[in-house]
Parts: structure tokens; sequence; C-alpha cells
């Protein structure tokens, strides 16, 4: 039987309660832990999995060269998660005190010997303790393709795996000025990254670190092994550059760690205030993932150009330019939603639910999301972007007096603002969603927030992850 069609028979609501309680992600890693591990007695065993509650808990690998940031990063990432924190020094603590404090690069030696010798039983041994309840995060683990296969066979494969990046010169000057909070181990820099707390400051030292030409040795060495740990981890990896403020950087890490990787078919609700670019980054979405665009706006014109009887409903509204009554609304989007291309590739929508009424309303029917995103953006951005954008009205593109204008004299000429988007209409607009976005945010305590004031592509970057 034709998949799109096998899809479109099965009810709504078996997916929706298989989403709310996770079973797909319950049944593929339960299954991939069988299968791996293999164990004499396969009921008991999976009752144990579950007594730990690991089921959903992040599996994540942090790569990147010297002096990325990697540590500071991972002791941010794994306190916001819960996550055990692993690294190369913890793994090495039984080993004899003369080897590890025989310096950096004997260390490093010594490192690489462990990783041939042992590497796979140390990590489960210290993954399988019993404080590792809520997720682990490697640091700086594996350091080369081979060590990266052998974890893998062994079982352990991370859900994601971060790559920093940063050019070699900005590395360079993040080796030199580091300091060390004593107290806490917090890495702090002279340049980069100050403390804004003043006791916190006082009792910063220098670090001792390489010297400029072990620093250039240690990005060579991980320059050389980068190919075969990206292609060791192609699926599951995203590359964060750090040459940003850091925490631009946690925060794309933690929206892209939180992610969860299951099986389930995307059913996307994008959320924001006007101007806030959801219609551009839904189309981007939809284009990479081939998922169906649904913008409640543009469908309710197009079904009332149709002349169907829903259209023929709508079409008074549109032409006075009052609002669909919400029942109306909700049966023309279940109509598109309910169509095999949404049911089997999945679906992102857009400029409906507006407020807490319309968005329970959603939730009440069959078709609710299963990943929501609330592009945040404050007032001022809201009205520059809006206040200065015109339409193509032959091709139907949309341009910015300043951050995208259109480039021929021609679509110049011919460009069109719509009058709803006015400085004085726009206020209230502005308004009504800042009441309502309380009652949205309150009904989908579980929504991802974006920062929608970074560039388009970090935006799409996150919301993609």
């Amino acid at each position: 039987m034709d998949e799109t069609v096998r899809l479109s028979r099965i009810p709504p609501q078996t997916f929706i309660y298989a989403d709310k309680h996770n079973i797909f992600q319950l049944l593929q890693t339960l299954l991939s832990c069988l299968l791996i591990d293999r164990p004499d007695e396969p009921i008991d065993y999976l009752i144990r999995w579950l007594q730990r509650d690991l089921v959903g808990a992040p599996r994540v690998v942090l790569l990147g060269p010297p002096a990325v940031g990697k540590h500071t990063l991972a002791r941010k990432l794994s306190a916001e998660l819960g996550a055990t924190h692993v690294t190369p020094e913890s793994l090495l603590r039984n080993q004899s005190e003369q080897s590890i404090q025989a310096g950096c690069l004997t260390h490093l030696t010594h490192l690489k010997w462990l990783f041939r010798a042992a590497l796979v039983k140390r990590v489960q041994e210290r993954l399988g303790d019993s404080d590792v309840t809520k997720g682990w995060l490697l640091e700086a683990i594996p350091q080369t393709r081979l060590q990266a296969l052998a974890l893998q066979e062994a079982g352990i494969i991370p859900q994601h795996v971060v790559v920093l990046e940063a050019p070699d010169d900005v590395l360079l000057q993040r080796s030199r000025g580091r300091m060390l909070d004593p107290l806490t181990g917090d890495v702090y820099h002279q340049t980069f990254v100050w403390p804004e707390d003043r006791t916190v400051a006082g009792r910063l030292s220098r670090e001792a670190g390489l010297s400029q030409q072990q620093h250039a040795a240690g990005v060579q060495r991980y320059r050389c092994e980068e190919p075969g740990l990206r292609t060791a981890y192609q699926p599951l990896l995203r590359v964060i550059h750090c040459d940003q403020p850091p925490a631009h950087v946690l925060q794309q890490a933690l929206v892209l760690v939180q992610t969860r990787r299951c099986t389930r078919t995307p059913r996307i609700l994008l959320l924001g205030p006007p101007g806030s670019g959801r219609r551009h980054q839904a189309r981007l979405l939809s284009e990479k993932h081939q998922l169906v665009g649904v913008a409640c706006t543009r469908l309710l014109r197009s079904v009332a150009a149709e002349g169907s009887t829903p259209g023929d409903q709508i079409q008074p509204y549109l032409d006075c330019c009052s609002a669909v009554p919400d029942l109306l609304v909700l049966q023309v989007l279940e109509t598109r939603l309910s169509q095999p291309d949404c049911s089997s590739r999945g679906w992102i929508l857009h400029g409906f639910p507006q407020n807490l009424d319309q968005a329970r309303i959603l939730q009440g029917s069959q078709y609710q999301p299963n990943r929501v995103y609330f592009l945040d953006l404050s007032d001022e951005v809201c009205l520059s972007r809006v206040s200065l954008r015109a339409t193509d009205p032959v091709s139907g593109q949309r341009f910015h007096a300043v951050t995208r204008p259109a480039l021929s004299p021609e679509v110049r000429t011919r460009l069109r603002t719509r009058a709803q988007d006015s400085a004085a209409l726009m206020a209230p607009r502005l308004q009504r969603y800042r009441l309502d976005s309380a009652g949205l945010q309150s009904l989908f305590p579980e929504a991802v927030h974006v920062d929608a004031d970074l560039d388009p592509q970090t935006v799409f970057d996150l919301l993609d992850s």
C-alpha cells in the first residue's frame, strides 16, 4: 500500500497520544538498546532501563579545537540539562599522579594510550554509574574517528554532536589571557569573557596554559582528526561558530541539545509578533524538510477564491477586513491538515492561533502541534521591520527598505505597502499580541523561544536544529 494512503488511514488521535507520551521515542530507544546489548533476560533489562528513567535523557558529544570554549560551554550545558559531565581528566583520575602531572603533551599521549587500550570500558563504566540518571555529556571525547567508531560499536551513541568552531587567529587570542576562578573552576578571559560580579573578578588568577607552540600543535592535531570525526558523526553533527557572544553560543547549543531526535511527523507551530519573520522562516523550513507550509491568512483567501460553501462564508469577512470566526477558521484548517500530504510529510503553521481562545480550540482539535516555537522580538524592531517593508504585486516577493531593498528600478517603482503596516496601525496589533502572548505561553509551556532579532540565517539554524 502507498505510504501516503497508509498514513492517512491512521486516526489522528493515535499520533497525538504517541507524541504526547513519547511512545515513538520510547520504542526506538528500547529497541536500539536491546539490539546493542543483547541481554539474556530482555524483560528484566528493559524494566531496569525504564526505572533509571533514561528514556529521552540527553546524550551529547561536545568537540572542538583547543581554546574554543568547550569546557566552559560543557559546564553550563550539563548544569542546565542536569546531565553528567565527563571529561578526559575524569577518566584518568584513577591513573597514577605521575602520568597526569607529566605535562600537557605527555598527558595527551597518555590519553591516546588510554583510548586505544580501554576507552570503551572506561566510558561504559562511568556512564553505568548510579549517578548518571539524567543523561550525559562527553567533552572532547572521542578525539579520533577510530575512537568514535569504537564507542558506537559499544552502543555509546549520542543524540547530538556539537562541534565548536573558530578561526585559528581567534583561538590563539583566546589561549592568551585566560583567567581561572579557583573557587568554582570557571574559566574567564580578560577580553572575551569577564565576570560581571566584582567579587568573582577579584579572585581570578591567571591560568597556566600552553605555550604558543604547544597551542599551535594542539590545533594542528585537532585539524588533522576533525574530518574523520565529522564523517563518523555526520548525521548527528551540528557546527556552532564561537566567534560571537558566549550567550548566543549557549542559546544555540541549548536549543540543539534539547531537541529530541525521534521518528514522528513534524507538526510545527510558529508564533510571534508581526515582523518576527514567521513567514520567511516557515518557507525556509518547508523547503528544506519538504513540509507543507500552511499560512492561515493565505489559506483563507485561497478557500474564498474557490467559491465553495466555506469560501462563500469567508468572503464577506475578507471584504470588510474583519476577523473570520474562529470555528470557521478551524474548519478550513482541519480540512487542509487532514490531506494526505500533511499526514505523511508534516506541516508548519503560522498565523493561527493569535489568542488564547484560538489556541484552546486548536489544542482541542485532532491536529495539535508537537513542536511550538516563539519568535521573540521587541516592539521597536517589529515596527522598524513592518513599516519599511513593501511587496511586489507581480512576483509576490516582500522587500525591506533597509535589510532587503529591491535591486531593480523597475521593481522599486511598482512596490506597494499595506495600510495595516503603518506605524499607527501596528501599535495596537503589537499591544494585542503582548496581551495574548502570556496566555499562549501558558498553554504551550514546552515551547522553545528563539531570539528573532538575530540574523535570519542564525534564526533558521536555531529552528532547524
